[in-house]
């Protein structure tokens, strides 16, 4: 497929800057594929599913994982002008843990650095640039390790808004809390599973005496998620993998439930895509603690998951590939067209969609 069929035209202002409040007063468009579409808020979502149903959501924690390096001066040459006191700036985002001092990385103004470089990241983090990768990333080796350096990271570092956000104003303290979804339990994620994000303890409430079960999975989010698709067929784009987890008791309860009846709803393709990584091909989850790079494009078979509560995503972006999946692509063209004449709100902090296909037999 090609990627331009993804494309739509957004208008800058519905990007939202900030969350609803209160979170569920954010609108809500329900999307029930050859039915039309329905108008109403998130507060509304327990009268929008049965007794049995079952809610899924991301409890990943999003790290303070963003930065801005200073780069020391280079030793110069005695042929040389002499350094600067202080070297040229660049954007840090970390991504990903691959020792108790080592981070992957991407850097904005990568050109500015070298292998052997060091970098004071907040001016408090020192690191050096281990290694060189492709496409702006970096191999970053701290100083500090282990909980030290996570310490220091929660610390000094700011909340890695997306850069359709961070474009247009800068992280605040405000962003630790509304970029963090209220399960939040286990660090590792770069971006936030933002669907969750318009969840209080009164809808969770509400959503429970209505009869929906509540599970919670990890799937922790890297920044990979932010990166434009490049390809221009789907075919040659290459996903980023992401570490999730399922237990085995969480496993055996969202097969029982869907066993009896109920539906599987999804809070978040982040959710979404680590189901259907852990599912076998007879729809059963299974427990799971691997990497994935699931990428779902039209075509693709649902297994585990039968409805979905999701944000409004990006043009060409493999978000809206995945709900053009689960709900057919003209359903969602035409979904993502009322929004935008409606004046929804798009993005991290913008409104939701719930997407509610006909049953399907199910295996």
């Amino acid at each position: 497929m090609r990627v331009s069929d993804f494309d739509f035209d957004l208008p800058e202002r519905l990007i939202a800057l900030r969350p609803a409040e209160p979170r569920e007063s954010a609108r809500l468009l329900v999307v029930r594929p050859g039915q039309g579409l329905e108008d109403r808020r998130v507060g509304d979502l327990p009268g929008l599913l049965n007794a049995g149903d079952m809610l899924v959501l991301n409890d990943t924690r999003v790290l303070a994982a963003a930065f801005t390096g200073v780069r020391a001066p280079r030793a110069a040459s005695p042929l040389e002008r002499p350094q600067p006191l202080l070297g040229p700036k660049v954007g840090v985002n970390l991504h990903k843990r691959v020792g108790t001092n080592a981070w992957l990385a991407f850097v904005k103004g990568a050109k500015k650095i070298e292998a052997g470089d060091r970098l004071t990241l907040n001016g408090e983090l020192g690191c050096l640039i281990a290694e060189k990768l492709a496409d702006g990333e970096a191999l970053l080796a701290f100083e500090l390790e282990g909980a030290a350096l996570d310490a220091a990271i929660a610390a000094h570092g700011t909340m890695p808004l997306p850069p359709y956000i961070a474009a247009k104003r800068p992280p605040d303290e405000r962003d630790r809390s509304d970029y963090q979804t209220l399960l939040a339990a286990h660090d590792g994620s770069v971006a936030a599973p933002t669907a969750g994000l318009h969840f209080t303890a009164g809808l969770l409430e509400a959503v429970a005496a209505r009869g929906v079960a509540r599970e919670t999975v990890t799937l922790h989010v890297g920044a990979g998620t932010f990166l434009p698709v490049k390809a221009e067929d789907t075919a040659d784009h290459r996903m980023h993998p992401e570490f999730g987890r399922i237990d085995e008791a969480t496993a055996a309860r969202i097969n029982a439930r869907r066993a009896a009846g109920g539906r599987t709803v999804a809070v978040g393709t982040t959710s979404l895509r680590l189901l259907e990584s852990a599912a076998s091909p007879d729809g059963l989850v299974r427990p799971f603690a691997a990497e994935t790079d699931i990428f779902i494009t039209p075509g693709y078979r649902f297994r585990a998951v039968d409805a979905l509560l999701t944000n409004f995503h990006l043009p060409r972006s493999t978000l809206f590939m995945l709900v053009s999946a689960l709900a057919g692509a003209d359903t969602m063209r035409a979904a993502y067209a009322h929004a935008i004449a409606s004046g929804y709100r798009f993005y991290s902090y913008g409104d939701a969609c719930l997407i509610l296909p006909e049953p399907h037999e199910r295996t």
